[in-house]
């Protein structure tokens, strides 16, 4: 296959991620609200578990199918860098800061996600060195049981604001002419071409790879983590159109924390061993970059500047910042 066609596929795996994750997201939202479930906090629980898809099924198969771990442990944490440049994304498009207008409860939900960040982190560089359970890691375990507790501790800490915030999003968001029936059936029809397309996207990362020359750990730190976000994308602007900038700043944090889950089941999936001591260390300057990014959020949503001299509010601009020079790095040094 030359270059040309792998790029054509690489791009056409990623404009159907784009395509079938918008769709799940719409269509669970409207399976939430026909079967009661859209007027709680699990009408957003459905939509930020979705948009999240791709990265679980793109690196499911970089370890299963591709024998690629670079390709898994780069969409993963590349994806949390991205996600969190969405922030800025977001602040550009408002004539107000960002951070001043989403609650600080979103602390909560950075902070646990830098915890999870620290413990990828610290396993990297900890190497074989680290405590293992058969082929399984113990930081695996450690980052799977700290997600679950960190989805039961947010839930409790923002119960009732998440079901007001879900009752505003039910109003805004009714699928009335849509019967239960047609949105399984949409439903499941995306989430299929959504399964096809991230199952083929490792591979036509790493044929990319070896093409340009370019290191598995660079594109799937960028290219790849991109591609498996969209849905993140066009779900946060959908929800900061209608003024639930919450809502789009929680899906974000909130994918962010699952990222670090499906880097938790990667590991467990590779049976050669800890995954984390056979990647590139290059990933540790994306864990560090998603760290300060995540950092510079706090501090933005914690200062909570009353306004913005030019079109990126300064906590945005650093994040953006950040990101570029992260990516610079990740080229130099894979």
């Amino acid at each position: 296959m030359t270059l040309a066609w792998t790029t054509a596929l690489f791009v056409a795996c990623g404009l159907l991620i784009l395509f079938s994750g918008v769709h799940l997201s719409r269509y669970g939202d409207a399976i939430a609200e026909k079967t009661g479930v859209g007027g709680t906090w699990m009408g957003l629980l459905v939509i930020a578990s979705v948009t999240s898809l791709p990265e679980l099924i793109t690196s499911a198969s970089s370890i299963l199918v591709f024998e690629a771990p670079d390709i898994a442990a780069g969409d993963a944490i590349g994806s949390c860098m991205f996600n969190l440049l969405i922030l800025s994304f977001l602040d550009f498009r408002n004539p107000a800061p960002l951070s001043a207008r989403i609650h600080q409860g979103h602390v909560l939900a950075a902070a646990l996600g830098i915890v999870l960040l620290g413990i990828a982190m610290l396993a990297m560089v900890a190497g074989d060195r680290v405590p293992m359970l058969g082929w399984i890691g113990w930081h695996s375990l450690v980052m799977l049981a700290l997600y679950v507790l960190a989805m039961r501790t947010i839930f409790a800490f923002e119960r009732t604001r998440m079901a007001a915030l879900a009752e505003v999003i039910a109003a805004e968001t009714t699928h009335g002419a849509l019967t239960l029936r047609s949105a399984v059936l949409r439903f499941s029809f995306a989430a299929l071409v959504l399964v096809g397309a991230a199952a083929l996207l490792p591979g036509a990362g790493e044929r990319l790879a070896q093409q340009t020359g370019l290191a598995e750990s660079f594109v799937g730190s960028l290219f790849v983590a991109i591609s498996t976000s969209l849905p993140e994308v066009v779900v946060s602007v959908a929800a900061a159109r209608i003024g639930a900038m919450d809502m789009a700043v929680g899906n974000l944090f909130g994918s962010n924390l699952f990222n670090m889950a499906v880097l938790g089941l990667d590991d467990i999936l590779y049976v050669q061993g800890s995954m984390l001591a056979a990647v590139s260390r290059v990933h540790l300057v994306s864990l560090t970059i998603a760290i300060l990014m995540t950092a510079i959020a706090i501090v933005g949503v914690t200062y909570r500047a009353s306004r913005k001299r030019y079109r990126l509010s300064w906590d945005a601009l650093a994040i953006l910042a950040a990101y570029v020079i992260g990516a610079t790095l990740l080229r130099a040094l894979g």
